[in-house]
């Protein structure tokens, strides 16, 4: 039997960090073994908040691509391509458009609070409240049976069924199976201020980030406030150290949270130790990512390789399309 297929991108707003990887990358990474799995960069759908600022786009589009291969992503496993270079992406975006109830786009969550929340920028665009259609069209173009989410992210992924259904309903086909989510537990980071990591609040640690740079942002991180000295108990509970060791420290995190709890090891040791076992982690992934930016022809021929496969399928998807629509002669 055909293995299931799989599709999940990434918008090129700047470097992977921790959060996305282990929110998304690791998870990509098994994935490719088990599944057709289609990675994309979604360079279209970063215009959608960045259409105003695109000096960067070409470096930040270059720049995922490092980070997907040395996370591990295999080119030979899985398809890993740019969205705009497949052309049929935009084609049934706008058909699957024609169809979609503007009532749907508008009680999209995501739409609603970054309308509230993003008031620095002006995203009142066809393009912004049309994002979920662009969306099912990635989705659609290779007839995906799953695609990783969070739980919080199944709702996103409904509107894409209801466009399915809808379209094979209106077109009398059955063109479009209905996607579903494949649940997926991911490890969680805090920023390195606690709250959540993101590049907005500047307490990401990121792929691209240099060993050094890694071991100083571990030094700056908040710990239990309410220890003052060395030997005070501490909360493991409230603390961001803590917090990382439970991701890189598996294996001992029981006997850090219990020293802690003691105040028989101190936060600046406990951090040392955190150092250490990132380092084995980051460095690598550093390395092998700065090595292939050194080569960035090469880099571009794996786009493209990618991109070319993953047209060859998207173009036999938008010519049934085209049938079921009955347009074009």
């Amino acid at each position: 039997m055909s293995k299931k297929i799989v599709l999940s991108g990434s918008r090129p707003t700047g470097n992977i960090h921790l959060g996305n990887y282990f929110g998304a990358l690791e998870n990509w990474v098994r994935l490719q073994d088990d599944y057709n799995c289609y990675f994309f960069i979604a360079d279209w759908h970063a215009l959608t908040t960045g259409y105003d600022d695109t000096k960067d786009l070409y470096k930040n589009t270059v720049s995922l691509m490092a980070d997907f291969l040395a996370s591990g992503l295999d080119p030979n496993k899985a398809t890993l391509f740019l969205q705009s270079l497949v052309s049929p992406h935009a084609e049934l975006y706008l058909l699957l458009g024609m169809n979609t109830p503007l009532s749907w786009l508008e009680r999209c969550p995501t739409y609603k609070d970054m309308m509230a929340n993003m008031t620095e920028k002006d995203i009142a665009t066809y393009g912004f409240l049309g994002y979920p259609v662009l969306q099912a069209a990635d989705i659609l173009m290779y007839k995906a049976d799953y695609v990783p989410v969070g739980e919080d992210q199944i709702p996103h992924l409904e509107m894409t069924r209801e466009i399915a259904r809808r379209f094979n309903y209106l077109y009398e086909s059955a063109i479009f199976p209905e996607p579903q989510p494949l649940l997926t537990k991911s490890k969680v980071l805090p920023g390195t201020d606690g709250r959540k990591m993101s590049k907005s609040y500047g307490n990401t640690i990121a792929l691209a980030d240099t060993p050094d740079e890694v071991s100083q942002k571990v030094m700056s991180m908040i710990t239990d406030p309410a220890r003052i000295r060395k030997d005070d108990p501490g909360h493991p509970e409230v603390c961001t150290v803590f917090a990382f060791h439970k991701v890189f420290s598996e294996d001992e995190v029981s006997d850090i949270e219990e020293q802690c709890r003691k105040g028989t090891i101190g936060c600046v040791a406990c951090k040392r130790k955190l150092q250490a076992r990132m380092a084995r982690f980051h460095t690598p992934i550093y390395e092998k990512r700065q090595k292939l930016l050194e080569d960035e022809s090469g880099l571009l021929d794996i786009i493209r390789d990618g991109s070319r496969k993953a047209s060859e399928a998207a173009e036999r998807t938008i010519e049934e399309v085209r049938k079921a629509v009955r347009i074009g002669i």
